[in-house]
């Protein structure tokens, strides 16, 4: 964190920044955990994917009625709210985990609550973001939050395997019931008007409808939207494998899964800062469409990786080109949006962000028929060919 950016944002930005950090550090945290512990109780990747899966369902089914039902809302009451939720979550695990009755399902109900959470995150934490730095400098407000979810990629799966050895199951989800509540205070610290008076009063149907056709109309939007697609699909769902490969193929334990998938975190910390750092508008479009490709690249290399340190150097090249594409999307969005339509199509963002269930149902179920290895590269392949056959759509961001 630069003394620069201290001055240069308000403190509704660095509240809501913390938030974020902590919601960041507890869902790599709980990847991590949950990961292993499914893949120990069943021995199947496919569970391990559909699990990581259910975290992001809730993005692809209600971002956009999200983003639109908000735009009349308090969203830092909302906000708070729905964290808060999260928190009792946690809880209720941490509790069943200590009784000795904890079994996949209840994994799989977390997971599914922990993606509610996720949810809020375009629609409403990042366009409170937005909204409390202005349009100028919304690029380096996005790269600084990429700085806070990375150095959560860094803390969280670290910080994952240790409690998992040695506190248990149980005891990483007390610990995440009590983050939760750090982020909830953070939230409610924020004093700024966060209701979008300006919003008419529309069916929440209608709003939704006229985001989608906002969305699609513009050319910029649909090739933003549309390498978010390929990305989700065919990009993210590699984490999924990062605890099946660290073990059968790397010969990893529990400690040395957390610290491999916190790699990816390190390049992307790296990447965000200097983003926030030297980021200019000209580079905008070529760092979105070009960190999609990178990390299609390191996907592929992660996949093929012989040994320890090549994976490492592989994570460390998706870390660093997911930084300047996270850093990105949200902003192009954010951006190009109306005034009047930002939430909801923040929201448009979310579902198109939500698709990435299908791409981690079918990367389980392809590792299953012939290893997370082979089905990692061949899906990252895939992602590359298919952006690459979208040149001439994001050409015009």
């Amino acid at each position: 964190m630069t003394r620069r950016a201290s001055r240069l944002f308000p403190a509704d930005f660095w509240c809501l920044w913390s938030a974020g950090l902590v919601l960041s550090i507890v869902r790599w945290l709980e990847t991590v955990v949950v990961g292993v512990v499914v893949y120990r109780e069943t021995d199947s990747p496919f569970l391990v994917s559909l699990v990581t899966m259910l975290r992001l369902l809730p993005m692809g089914l209600f971002g956009v009625f999200l983003g639109a039902f908000v735009e009349r809302l308090d969203r830092r009451l909302t906000l708070a709210a729905l964290i808060g939720l999260l928190a009792v979550t946690s809880a209720v695990l941490a509790t069943v985990a200590a009784l000795g009755a904890l079994q996949v399902w209840h994994l799989a109900v977390g997971a599914l609550a922990n993606g509610f959470g996720w949810l809020t995150d375009n629609p409403l934490r990042r366009t409170m973001m937005g909204d409390s730095v202005g349009r100028e400098r919304m690029p380096t407000a996005m790269a600084l939050d990429i700085v806070a979810q990375n150095t959560a990629r860094m803390i969280g799966p670290t910080v994952g395997g240790i409690v998992l050895v040695v506190g248990g199951i149980e005891g990483a989800f007390a610990l995440t019931a009590g983050l939760y509540l750090v982020a909830v205070v953070a939230t409610l610290a924020v004093r700024g008007r966060s209701t979008m008076t300006t919003a008419r009063a529309e069916p929440v149907l209608a709003r939704v409808r006229d985001g989608f056709a906002a969305a699609v109309a513009d050319r910029r939007l649909a090739a933003v939207l549309g390498v978010t697609v390929v990305y989700n699909l065919f990009g993210w769902p590699f984490t999924s494998m990062i605890p099946v490969i660290g073990r059968d193929h790397l010969g990893l334990g529990p400690e040395g899964v957390g610290l491999l998938t916190s790699v990816d975190g390190v390049g992307a910390f790296v990447g965000a800062l200097v983003l926030a750092w030297r980021l200019a508008p000209r580079w905008h479009a070529p760092a979105y469409v070009g960190g999609a490709i990178l990390y299609q690249l390191g996907v592929i290399a992660f996949a093929l990786s012989p040994g320890v340190g090549s994976a490492v150097a592989a994570l460390l090249l998706t870390g660093l080109a997911g930084a300047a594409y996270s850093t990105l999307q949200a902003t192009l969005v954010y951006l190009a949006a109306p005034i009047e339509m930002r939430p909801r199509i923040m929201g448009v963002l979310s579902v198109c962000i939500g698709t990435g269930p299908l791409g981690f149902l079918w990367l389980g179920w392809l590792a299953n028929q012939i290893g997370a290895p082979a089905a990692t590269a061949i899906t990252g392949a895939l992602g590359l060919a298919l952006l690459l056959a979208l040149r001439p759509l994001w050409r015009t961001i």
